[in-house]
């Protein structure tokens, strides 16, 4: 899955607006990403918009 962020660029999230990353899953209301540091974790589905299932 592809999804974009689409949150505010707030430290320290290893997030960029606009940028698209890819999405490992969904865990309750959450979705797993590889954020900038190459890693994945857990982030809120409302910063995200899915661009691809």
């Amino acid at each position: 899955m592809k999804v974009k962020y689409i949150g505010e660029d707030v430290m320290p999230l290893d997030l960029i607006p606009g940028k698209t990353y890819a999405c490992l899953g969904k865990e309750y209301d959450m979705y797993r990403v590889i954020d900038e540091t190459g890693e994945d974790y857990l982030y809120p589905e409302e910063a995200f918009e899915v661009l691809e299932e």
